[in-house]
């Protein structure tokens, strides 16, 4: 390739995913997949995992010109949505059911990237930026952001279960815990838990209750750093956060706060629309009793 990814100096080059999230085409590694798939070219040839290009490089996504930016021109807006069960974090889903994306407030020339994931049986707290930096840095497992999670388990919770969990438990794919591990009361066999884990590994809550041999029948994210899940955001809603509170996010993936744009007129609309149309979310309500069962 004639790109700068092969020039010797590194200085002025970047790391070809970190150019691409920053464009707000996706995240890091939403950009790193699609460079393994040949997706993306610089100065006309395709592009390869390890690239580094400097500002002068023309780089296409799908055959579109990308406009590079530098990081001050990227804005850093951040939503909160609070998840339903039965929504997918991902773009497009081929058996088309519903994503997190389709109910988020469209955007112009910038993509929301998702800040972590939740499987679809699991519901609560999501961030979302325009940001790829801060999105891959509070990602990232070497900047240690808790993550809190209500979590039902059904069946008998024992004290050795908790220690095993808080100190530190070998999982298939390494080893893992929670940092702490609180107990909110129930009934019956189901007991409330708030647990807090410091990454965000695949289904890792559910399995290291698993290892325990313990069920999880219900798990929602009700925080993520120093944001909570409040009322702002109703299951299936979305709400923007407020620049103090963007500013702590920022603080906490060692950046430097930068100021939210305000909406022009045209986002305002557009925004308060795509509000209104918002589908309802399906309660998940327990059956009334027949005369026979009472």
């Amino acid at each position: 390739m004639n790109s700068s990814s092969n020039s010797s100096n590194n200085s002025n080059t970047e790391k070809l995913q970190k150019v691409l999230a920053r464009a707000g085409l996706g995240s890091r590694r939403e950009m790193e997949a699609a460079i393994s798939d040949g997706r993306v070219k610089v100065n006309g040839e395709v592009a390869k995992l390890g690239d580094r290009i400097a500002s002068r490089d023309r780089v296409a996504f799908d055959d579109r010109l990308v406009t590079l930016r530098d990081d001050a021109e990227v804005s850093r807006r951040v939503i909160m949505y609070n998840k339903p069960e039965g929504e997918l974090c991902t773009r497009k889903d081929p058996e088309g059911r519903r994503t997190v994306f389709e109910r988020l407030p469209r955007l112009k020339g910038e993509r929301w990237i998702a800040i972590g994931r939740l499987d679809i049986n699991t519901s609560g707290l999501l961030l979302f930026t325009t940001d790829g930096e801060l999105a891959n840095r509070l990602m990232h497992p070497s900047t240690q952001v808790e993550r809190e999670y209500a979590v039902r388990v059904m069946g008998q919770v024992k004290r050795e279960h908790v220690v095993a969990m808080v100190e530190g438990v070998m999982l298939e794919d390494g080893p893992a815990r929670f940092t702490d591990v609180q107990e909110f009361g129930g009934e019956g066999i189901n007991t409330w838990f708030h647990v807090v884990i410091m990454e965000g590994r695949n289904r890792e809550v559910r399995r290291l209750w698993e290892s325990q041999g313990l069920t999880v029948s219900r798990l929602k994210r009700v925080r993520y750093g120093n944001i909570f899940l409040d009322k702002r955001a109703k299951a299936g809603e979305w709400t923007e956060l407020t620049q103090s509170e963007i500013d702590d996010l920022s603080s906490v993936a060692g950046l430097t706060p930068r100021k939210v744009p305000s909406l022009t007129p045209d986002e305002q609309n557009r925004w308060s629309r795509d509000k209104n149309k918002r589908r309802p979310v399906r309660a998940m309500r327990k059956p009334k009793d027949s005369p026979r069962s009472r």
